[in-house]
């Protein structure tokens, strides 16, 4: 078992290692050995208020505090340091990132390459140019309407110290924004399934100009990008810039570029896909 790379797979805003459990089954089917970690503040490190249950109190909601506030990427990327180096005594790592998990997967990579025997984004930000707030701000996310999820979110975020949305919305509006935004091609059950893994919190650190990819430390990771072909909260047109951009700041180490289809979570709920090329790349 030497040889045989272990997958580290990093979840993205509002999720954690739950969500990774079919596409772990199916990797495991194929004969692959993965660990889903949850960063700091997720997972059973997570705060759910009880304002946050049924019935809900959203003025408590909003004044409740979280487990989450005070993290930074910093600590995400100890984290996934941590991991990676217990993994790393087994053999080969790949080092996989969905959507926010990004910016924590380059932000590691920068600091620990020799850590990383090839690094995989899904549909995850990979900032070269400009980091994650600049990229909202271009062409490219247009369509992205972050408006559309305001009424989900709780309490103010400079006084809570993180970002709070509450998931178990019943307003018929809000919910369609998620599934048109995350899981459009989801039935409806699948999708509410899904939206009752997330947690009501996440930090408020997605990285600054100094997280972006650096040449000379991320850029010698063998790496490839797994886009997400239907993702409208991460568009394709988003993902193919920062393949471009990375792939001009290294040419000669560029993307290996997959193309699935589907929306930004439905390669988490049928995994076998995703599971099939990630198995693909063990060997590379």
């Amino acid at each position: 078992m030497q040889n045989q790379p272990t997958f580290v797979l990093v979840h993205g805003a509002f999720a954690n290692s739950f969500s990774f459990a079919p596409l772990q089954a199916e990797l495991a089917l194929l004969g692959h050995r993965s660990v889903a970690l949850d960063l700091p503040g997720h997972g059973f490190e997570a705060t759910f208020p009880a304002a946050y249950q049924a019935p809900q109190d959203l003025d408590a909601l909003a004044a409740a505090p979280g487990s989450i506030k005070g993290v930074m990427l910093a600590d995400n990327v100890a984290r996934v340091t941590e991991v990676l180096e217990r993994a790393k005594r087994n053999g080969p790592t790949v080092l996989v990132a969905h959507s926010r998990g990004g910016c924590t997967a380059t932000a590691v990579a920068n600091a620990r390459p020799e850590l990383i025997d090839r690094i995989v984004y899904v549909s995850a930000w990979c900032p070269v140019d400009l980091d994650v707030a600049g990229y909202y701000a271009e062409p490219e996310m247009a369509d992205v309407d972050p408006g559309g999820f305001a009424a989900a979110l709780v309490g103010n975020p400079a006084e809570l110290g993180l970002l709070r949305t509450n998931f178990r919305t019943a307003d018929p509006a809000t919910l369609d924004a998620f599934k048109q935004a995350f899981a459009a091609d989801l039935t409806d059950d699948e999708f509410r399934t899904f939206l009752n893994t997330f947690q009501p919190d996440e930090n408020l650190d997605a990285g600054t100009p100094d997280d972006r990819a650096q040449a000379a430390t991320w850029g010698r990771i063998p790496r490839t990008y797994v886009r997400l072909a239907a993702d409208a909260s991460l568009p394709p047109a988003v993902q193919d810039r920062m393949i471009r951009e990375a792939d001009a700041l290294t040419p000669d180490n560029s993307f290996d570029v997959r193309t699935l289809e589907g929306s930004h979570l439905r390669w988490l709920v049928h995994p076998g896909a995703a599971a099939e090329v990630l198995a693909g790349l063990a060997g590379n």
